[in-house]
């Protein structure tokens, strides 16, 4: 039975860690995990804060395609093909901000160098148990 995007949203409630990867300068595909910061009401875009000058937002500026891989309970799994944007805009940042992350940027959203990562899903593939499917956004 095929999953709609409401069905994949309930299904990945509370995950909140995935594997994030770029495409580095060299060709190289570069993963690494990173959080959603526990917005796991899945509507087809996700966001991740980080450093403007960290390599994930380097990666990002020469190629912006990307992929995320979740993990989930019952044996669920979801590829997400999609394109990033990086953001500085504070509105922006503000609603996808958690206290949780005060840990890494001890002065909120206005530590200098945050920067907030959207990436807008243009595939999603999923498998669960026997049931497997792709979803558009």
């Amino acid at each position: 039975m095929s999953k709609t995007l409401k069905d994949l949203a309930r299904d990945m409630r509370g995950i909140d860690l995935c594997l994030f990867a770029t495409h580095t300068a060299y060709g190289h595909i570069a993963q690494r995990p990173m959080s959603n910061n526990g917005e796991v009401e899945y509507d087809g875009n996700s966001y991740f804060f980080t450093w403007k000058d960290s390599r994930t937002v380097h990666d990002i500026e020469k190629d912006a395609k990307v992929s995320l891989g979740f993990q989930g309970k019952g044996g669920l799994f979801v590829a997400v093909e999609g394109h990033a944007t990086v953001t500085e805009h504070r509105p922006t940042m503000q609603p996808h901000w958690t206290p949780d992350l005060d840990q890494w940027f001890e002065q909120g959203l206005e530590t200098p160098g945050i920067c907030m990562i959207r990436v807008e899903a243009t595939r999603i593939a999923y498998w669960q148990k026997g049931d497997e499917g792709e979803i558009k956004p």
